[in-house]
């Protein structure tokens, strides 16, 4: 494979990966979905830490204002001498229920997930989980709940947080997964969608500095540019991808993206 080829190959890929992540159609049942029809292969897992990790910059930058308002507000319930406002207890608790979300994921992924990833390897199996994906979007296609922020309780976190550890199988999308659990609980399409992405913050940033190491291992200065191309065309895919969502999410359009995996998962299946 020549150089010019092998930064396209990337390129290609830093997208695919950085525009499906924040969607609700699986970015890593994707990838695999690629190497299968075009015959190529990733060599390690360091690709996906790395592109995973543009992922997450794109989200905490179309999230700053929430993060920065959750971080100052949390911070000044727990330190604050000052009388505690309703803001400030909303915004706290909000940030308990995340890391409540968190946990099942984290523990799951530690003990299973090369389990997972090999009992659930192959596109044909990808293409299976994709057909569940769109079965529960089509499910939750025209739910419009009444739960805001303020409302959410711990059993939500709860059953957000193992929705979570679901989407630790290739082709179930986390985006997916956490918005039709927090959609089917009642919340707003809004609140779903916060709090699926805010959720996504710490398991991402998690699994890049338990991986990072990789990054250095597996290092070759031939891929330094090629990763680099993959590293900023999946932060800029994944910001306008996630930007591009939200207003689908505004408009309750879910049902497309429910048909495409549908689609997808029944060619995977089929076809690969």
């Amino acid at each position: 494979m020549s150089f010019i080829t092998l930064v396209l190959f990337y390129l290609f890929f830093g997208f695919v990966q950085g525009f499906t992540e924040p969607i609700p159609i699986s970015s890593s049942g994707h990838l695999v979905i690629f190497q299968d029809l075009f015959n190529l292969k990733m060599e390690s897992l360091t690709f996906e830490v790395l592109v995973n990790f543009a992922s997450l910059l794109a989200v905490l930058l179309i999230y700053r204002n929430d993060i920065i308002r959750l971080a100052t507000n949390g911070l000044s319930f727990v330190f604050s001498k000052a009388k505690k406002t309703p803001a400030m207890k909303q915004d706290f608790m909000f940030i308990v229920y995340l890391i409540i979300a968190t946990i099942p994921a984290g523990i799951i992924g530690i003990l299973f997930e090369d389990l997972i990833a090999e009992t659930f390897a192959g596109a044909k199996m990808v293409g299976i989980t994709l057909i569940i994906t769109g079965i529960a979007l089509f499910i939750i296609r025209n739910l419009k709940g009444q739960k805001s922020d303020r409302e959410l309780s711990l059993k939500d976190a709860i059953i957000v947080g193992l929705s979570q550890s679901v989407a630790l199988i290739p082709g179930i999308s986390r985006s997916g997964a956490t918005i039709v659990a927090a959609m089917l609980l009642g919340m707003k399409q809004e609140t779903a969608l916060r709090f699926s992405f805010l959720l996504y913050i710490p398991v991402s940033l998690g699994t890049f500095l338990l991986k990072v190491s990789d990054i250095f291992d597996a290092g070759s200065s031939a891929l330094v540019i090629p990763y680099t191309v993959a590293f900023i065309t999946a932060l800029i895919a994944t910001y306008f991808s996630l930007r591009w969502f939200m207003n689908i999410m505004e408009r309750g359009n879910l049902i497309y993206f429910s048909i495409y995996c549908l689609v997808v998962g029944t060619f995977a299946f089929l076809i690969l």
